[in-house]
Parts: C-alpha cells; sequence; structure tokens
C-alpha cells in the first residue's frame, strides 16, 4: 500500500490548488503547429504571440514553481491572475515567450478582490491585444482561449474552444465579481489567458477557474487534512524534476489529502470560468496612477 501510496504522493506534489498549476508534468509537445493557427484565423493567428507563460519560481520546495498564462495588452501590460503571481515579486517572476524569449518584470500590481494581476515589463514588448467593447456577448456566442495548461511547450500556446454559457457574480474573494460562464475544457495553467470571440483578436475575459465537480465543504476537509501534522508520519524521498532529492514527512491525513487531490485536479470538466473584461477595465482605470509610475 505505501509503495502505491508515495508514488501517487509524488505525482500530487506536482499541483496546487488552483489554475495555475506548481511544478509541471510532462504533455506531449508535437501538436501541429499549422493546424492550431488555421483554426485561430487571421485576426486572432497573429495576435497568439502575444500570450505568454508566466512563471513563479518557489523556495519551497526548493527547485519548483508556480506558473500560468498570460497575455499582452496593447497598453503594453501584460495581465494575468493574482492567484498565479501572489508567492512571487518582480526580481524572480518571469514570462516566456512562443519563440522562448524570457521576460522579466519591473512592476506587479495586484487585486486580490478581483483576481487579477498587471505587469509592468521591463522592456517594451510592443502592441498586443485590445479589450472588447461587446462585454455581454449572448450565451451560445462560440469563444477561445490560448494558454499553457500543465506547462505545454509547444511552438505556440494551445487552443481551447467551448461557448458562452452564461454569467454569474463571484464573490468568493470578499467583493463581488462579474464572472462569463464558459462549457470548455479549462485546465491548470491556463490560468490568466485570454477569452476570445472564436477567429477575434480583443478580450472578453481572463480565464479564472474550473468548476469544482465536488461540494465546497469536501474541498474544505481536505484543505484541513493537508494542514494535519499530528499522528503516526510517513518518510519519502522524491526526485524533482530537475534532478534533485528531496526528504519528506507526511502524516497519513496530509498524504491522503494529497492523493484525492491528485485525483481531483486531474479530472476533465467541460465548465469554466473567465472574469469579465469589464472588471480589468475597471481595474486598468483605478490603478491608472500606480501603472504610470
Amino acid at each position: 500500500m505505501f509503495r502505491y501510496s508515495s508514488v501517487l504522493v509524488t505525482l500530487a506534489l506536482l499541483t496546487c490548488h488552483s489554475m495555475g498549476q506548481q511544478t509541471p508534468t510532462s504533455i506531449p509537445t508535437s501538436v501541429q503547429t499549422g493546424l492550431l493557427l488555421d483554426a485561430a484565423g487571421p485576426k486572432q493567428r497573429e495576435a497568439i504571440k502575444n500570450v505568454y507563460m508566466i512563471v513563479c519560481p518557489l523556495t519551497d520546495p526548493p527547485g519548483s514553481f508556480v506558473y500560468g498564462t498570460g497575455f499582452l495588452l496593447h497598453q503594453g501590460f501584460v495581465v494575468t491572475n493574482a492567484h498565479v503571481v501572489e508567492k512571487c515579486n518582480k526580481s524572480n517572476l518571469f514570462a516566456l515567450a512562443p519563440d522562448s524569449q524570457k521576460v522579466a518584470f519591473k512592476k506587479i500590481v495586484q487585486d486580490d478582490g478581483r483576481d487579477l494581476a498587471i505587469l509592468v515589463p521591463a522592456v517594451a514588448l510592443g502592441q498586443g491585444f485590445t479589450l472588447s467593447t461587446q462585454s455581454d456577448p449572448r450565451p451560445g456566442s462560440e469563444v477561445s482561449t490560448w494558454g499553457y495548461p500543465f506547462a505545454y511547450t509547444g511552438a505556440t500556446p494551445l487552443l481551447s474552444v467551448g461557448h458562452v454559457a452564461g454569467y454569474r457574480t463571484d464573490g468568493s474573494h470578499g467583493r463581488p465579481v462579474k464572472h462569463v460562464v464558459v462549457n470548455a475544457a479549462f485546465n491548470h495553467g491556463n490560468s490568466g489567458g485570454p477569452l476570445l470571440l472564436a477567429q477575434e483578436n480583443s478580450v472578453i475575459g481572463i480565464v479564472v477557474l474550473t468548476m469544482h465537480f465536488y461540494p465546497e465543504y469536501i474541498k474544505q476537509m481536505l484543505d484541513q487534512m493537508s494542514q494535519a501534522t499530528g499522528g503516526w508520519g510517513y518518510g519519502m524521498t522524491i526526485t524533482r524534476q530537475d534532478g534533485s532529492q528531496a526528504k519528506l514527512n507526511l502524516s497519513i491525513p496530509q498524504m491522503t489529502a494529497m492523493i484525492l487531490d491528485e485525483f481531483y485536479q486531474k479530472t476533465q470538466t467541460m465548465i469554466g470560468e473567465a472574469i469579465s473584461a469589464s472588471e480589468l477595465a475597471a481595474m486598468l482605470n483605478e490603478r491608472k496612477q500606480e501603472l504610470e509610475h
């Protein structure tokens, strides 16, 4: 039993609780770029170069990191989710472009209430996406997002397509925030990606989460179990993706929570949400002076 548990726990350590993924598992990088670009259409095809992988290195455990997706706005800022960058600062946070260009940042402006972050690049990146003036696309409208699920490292970000299913007000961060509900496959690592009308290049939302498939009280129980340090423990040595090793001492509740959460994180759901572009527009207006200085 413990042999199999240690393998599953090792896998569980490769994930975190949000759609910004911690320490990636590898997925195929052989998706044919030409077919992806054809699916984008002429307008969106040109804009894909403005979608970045956002990388936040962690010190605990050493050698791990949180990552997500971000995109360049025409004002010169890169946008992502606050939960993707919350454990980083401007000195270690960076982004990777589809051509592997590494982008550093000189300022991070977060709005935890909206779960948005605006990153100011150290060097100008040129023109990017615009925000859509169509803040309420009708349900049934075809939409798409480009991003880096599970730290995908292909020549272009990966495409996910779905339809607007409706709207709701999210209050999980202490304030009402407008969300677009989408029946599309958003995966861990898609956090912070641009939600676009199909084959268009203006942003109607910022990908933020995928719907939980179990009740909130179960999630609360798992969170409490993951913090339980008392009782009998189990020691193990894991090998990280960079080849280094770490010794862990986990309680039985912690092991159980990690294993169950691993299955939760990897179960595909087809309902996701994006923060409305109107929320980003409001943040840009509210934090204008901070972003300019």
